[in-house]
């Protein structure tokens, strides 16, 4: 009985277990548009555009100024020379308004790259990156996205001390092999 009232808590609260992304290796990625923030500004953020320079590193996130999306902005930031000398793009993406990711891309994301809003949920519904304990929030997703759009990488998991390993990773065996 401990075992299973264990399991049921480490469900519903999160384990540091990865779990599996819904879109696949090889899926088509879909596209979008919608309203991000770098350094405090705002533009419009087209991952089709994106992809036409390279690779692109698509990270879903559960909220703004929370401590492991914080830990997660600082470390693509830190990273983000090493993602731009393969090539890539890197934009986090979660439900938080425009006003709030406009703050969040100056202090955690210290002006280094976008983070893109999606209030409605509309593109973190598409990319299957919906918290299941917390349906208002995305999970802490990660794909790497070719500039065919196809997906190389698709990495769930809510340690956000594995991503910017696993998606550098992916974008590095992408560069080599192009």
């Amino acid at each position: 009985m401990k075992t299973i009232a264990t399991l049921a808590f480490l469900t519903v609260f999160g384990a540091a277990v990865p779990a599996m992304a819904e879109l696949s290796v090889g899926d088509t990625a879909p596209d979008f548009k919608t309203e991000a923030a770098m350094a405090g500004k705002t533009f419009d953020f087209d991952l089709k555009d994106a992809r036409a320079k390279g690779p692109v590193v698509l990270y879903f996130y559960p909220a703004a100024f929370t401590p492991g999306c914080t830990e997660e902005a600082h470390q693509f930031a830190e990273a983000i020379d090493d993602f731009q000398k393969l090539g890539a793009t890197v934009v986090g993406v979660s439900a938080d308004g425009i006003d709030k990711l406009k703050d969040f891309s100056v202090s955690e994301c210290k002006e280094k790259f976008a983070v893109a809003a999606d209030p409605d949920m509309h593109i973190i519904k598409e990319y299957d990156a919906v918290l299941d304990a917390r349906p208002e929030f995305a999970d802490r997703t990660s794909y790497v996205i070719s500039p065919d759009g196809k997906i190389l990488l698709a990495h769930t998991d809510r340690n956000p001390n594995t991503h910017v390993a696993m998606t550098m990773d992916a974008v590095k065996q992408w560069h080599d092999s192009h």
